[in-house]
């Protein structure tokens, strides 16, 4: 590409694209210093209240301050062109180390997880939360110097609430639960999703995938991953209890923050070599009391009687278990019959007591059907994630098809919303995809009150997406819509009046012989209401009668407007 000026930096090549822009590698032009920068998306730049962010965050993101975190410079706008300039880092972003090796090492994914670590304390002591930390926003150096990047820029930017549809700030892959379901992100957030960034390094893939984010985003929220251990069986199982503890769905069960969590990466080499170690000894310790010859005090003891080592240990021996005899309570206990009667005693108790409160698969599924008797909104979503997928984890066969009705009226409501014109308004957010276009011409059309042009696309929209399973969604909401629309355009009692009050003007007009104004109301029927195909009838009387009855020379309308259609 050709240089080009952005504020005061040369961009002289591109190094990278996202979602959120483009990155190029620049110079300062009055210092030469390198410089990677950031330009951010038309999209982005339009975001409702995003300049007052900008100005608000980017001072805290400026001051933070790590040597794993790549340091931002500057931001800036240069005409209607928003940016930012960072740190360079010549290397690898681990995305691309593992696209070219699969998998690391699990010593080398601990060294890596640990600089993340110290990059998230330093942010999330700063009150900074990454809310996109993968793979791709991590770059290793030649020297294997972790730079986290793009830290805290989607902060900046996340203007509205997070959705599973529309307007999500965050990589599918890589989401915690409570941010694909819109709730308040923490530092443990980011927690979650260096977990799911570890499980990539360890076994070459992230804990989740599926064909659309929608599927992988409800996996995080409540589906079980495979174990790291399952797929690669030289992970340590203390290592692996670490990822599957950051990936939790309920946040209170992950680490209480990135230094506890670096101190449990700490322990987990120093654990494989004590466990080795012991074997090892257990190993000698083994030859050792299989040989029948040992030497005592520099002095050989055979097989044939003990050594003096021997008779001193069997001293010591007998003189602590007299001074430990237990009392009258203590041999109760030591009883194995005694133990396994008050652990089954505490067993039942405990069940006993979980169950009381706890509902039945039944009630469970009769709770989840009231609530979605409710009028559509929270309390659909509560039967949702309480009820109904609670008992399809449980028992699929069991519960999927009585589930699957309610599931997928929650999806087309929860699709429906996202789509409605008003909260499109708001955000400003470009259709995620072709159908999702022309259903927004419909609610358009729809709220204008021109059913006819609604029920025309609509109809046409649901051909096309007929053996269409990606769309599965859009499709049954397009059926949905289909039947409301075409209801509104057979009630015709309050349709049309202004149409109707207008043609009556029109014939009073032709009665008292003012043939002018009567084709201007004609003309006027035309104009309006000649691409409605339920005012078809109308129309064409009004073409007719315009033909009929127009003066010779009259200025609006020509021969051809004026022909009847046949």
């Amino acid at each position: 590409m050709e240089s080009r000026r952005l504020g005061p930096y040369v961009l002289e090549r591109k190094i990278g694209a996202g979602g959120m822009g483009t990155v190029f590698y620049a110079r300062h032009a009055e210092s030469g210093n390198e410089a990677a920068v950031k330009v951010l998306s038309a999209s982005l730049s339009r975001e409702e209240g995003v300049i007052a962010r900008f100005t608000r965050e980017i001072k805290a993101l400026k001051a933070l301050s790590s040597p794993y975190v790549v340091k931002l410079y500057e931001s800036g706008v240069d005409g209607e062109t928003y940016f930012y300039a960072m740190e360079y880092v010549e290397g690898e972003t681990i995305a691309n180390r593992l696209r070219r090796e699969k998998r690391i090492p699990w010593r080398e994914a601990i060294e890596l997880g640990l600089q993340i670590c110290s990059a998230l304390k330093a942010a999330h002591d700063a009150g900074i939360i990454h809310r996109d930390l993968k793979p791709s926003n991590l770059l290793i150096t030649k020297d294997r110097q972790v730079k986290l990047a793009d830290f805290g820029i989607a902060q900046v930017f996340a203007s509205s609430k997070l959705t599973v549809t529309g307007g999500v700030v965050g990589t599918a892959e890589y989401m915690s639960p409570e941010q694909a379901e819109g709730r308040r992100v923490t530092k443990k957030s980011d927690l979650y999703a260096l977990g799911a960034v570890l499980y990539a390094m360890l076994t070459g893939r992230p804990p989740f995938t599926g064909k659309t984010v929608i599927e992988v985003i409800k996996k995080h929220m409540v589906n079980r991953f495979d174990r790291p251990r399952l797929i690669v069986s030289d992970i340590p199982h203390w290592l692996e209890e670490i990822v599957c503890r950051l990936l939790e769905k309920d946040p209170d069960k992950r680490f209480a923050d990135a230094y506890v969590l670096s101190l449990r990466l700490r322990e987990v080499p120093k654990k494989v070599e004590l466990s080795r170690s012991k074997t090892a000894a257990a190993a000698i310790d083994g030859n050792y009391h299989g040989n029948a010859t040992t030497v005592v005090s520099g002095k050989p003891a055979t097989a044939s009687g003990p050594g003096e080592g021997t008779l001193m240990r069997d001293l010591l021996r007998a003189e602590m278990e007299g001074s430990q005899q237990p009392s009258p309570v203590g041999r109760l206990l030591d009883n194995t019959w005694v133990l396994v009667s008050v652990l089954v005693l505490l067993v039942v108790g405990w069940v006993f007591w979980l169950r009381s409160g706890e509902l039945t698969p039944e009630e469970r599924f009769q709770a989840g059907v009231d609530l979605m008797s409710q009028p559509a909104g929270d309390d659909w979503f509560t039967a949702q994630d309480e009820h109904f997928l609670p008992l399809v984890l449980a028992d699929a066969v069991a519960w999927r098809d009585r589930v699957e009705p309610y599931l997928s009226r929650i999806e087309q409501f929860d699709l429906k919303n996202q789509l409605a014109p008003g909260k499109m308004l708001r955000t400003r957010a470009p259709p995620k995809s072709e159908p999702e276009r022309f259903l927004r011409l419909v609610y358009h059309y729809r709220d204008m009150g021109d059913f006819a042009r609604a029920e025309q696309t609509l109809s046409a929209l649901n051909r096309l997406l007929e053996g269409q399973p990606e769309y599965r969604e859009i499709h049954m909401l397009t059926q949905q819509l289909l039947v409301e629309v075409r209801t509104a355009l057979n009630d015709g009692t309050n349709r049309h009046s202004l149409l109707k009050s207008a043609m009556s003007r029109g014939d009073k007009r032709v009665a008292k012989d003012e043939l002018e104004e009567a084709c201007q109301i004609w003309t006027s029927v035309i104009e309006l209401y000649g691409s409605d195909p339920s005012a078809e009838q109308t129309v064409v009387r009004a073409r007719r009668l315009l033909q009929q009855n127009r003066p010779q020379a009259h200025p609006t309308v020509d021969s051809e407007e004026v022909s009847i259609r046949p």
